[in-house]
């Protein structure tokens, strides 16, 4: 039997204070996810294909690759020191706008904002864009939910 969460804003507040601002920062991707209904889980997907998604994906490798071919410590963007980021993610005055304001109503560290970062150029990756745009830092955040419940 599945029941919902009784518990008082008081404790889920609780709970998540057991989780420290570093560890979290540490989590690249934060995501809340809800239950699915039966009949969700067992409705045919419509869903994106594997193969087009193992095509972009290899692509974007590729792209992060070439990028890092005088970096022979880098492989992926998620090795990016935030000496690395200063270089590979150029924010234009937009974007950097909208990072800074989600750094203030977030309460984002240093490691988080790096965090968002590399996710931003991953993104951009996927999309095949050379340069980071208002829209990829805008996607990074979004997966920083977990940070918005507490």
């Amino acid at each position: 039997p599945i029941q919902a969460c009784s518990c008082s804003p008081r404790q889920r507040e609780q709970y998540w204070s057991k989780l420290s601002g570093p560890l979290m920062d540490r989590i690249d991707l934060q995501v809340a996810v809800n239950r699915l209904k039966p009949e969700e889980i067992t409705r045919q997907s419509t869903g994106e294909e594997s193969a087009p998604v193992r095509e972009r994906v290899q692509v974007a490798r590729d792209r992060t690759r070439d990028r890092f071919q005088t970096e022979p410590t880098l492989h992926c963007n998620a090795q990016m020191q935030s000496y690395h980021l200063r270089r590979f993610c150029k924010l234009d005055d937009t974007s950097r706008n909208v990072l800074e304001s989600a750094i203030r109503k977030l309460g984002l560290s240093a490691r988080g904002t790096d965090r968002i970062l590399k996710v931003a150029r991953t993104i951009a990756d996927l999309s095949g864009d050379d340069d980071l745009k208002t829209e990829h830092v805008a996607e990074a955040i979004q997966y920083r939910t977990i940070d918005r419940m507490q």
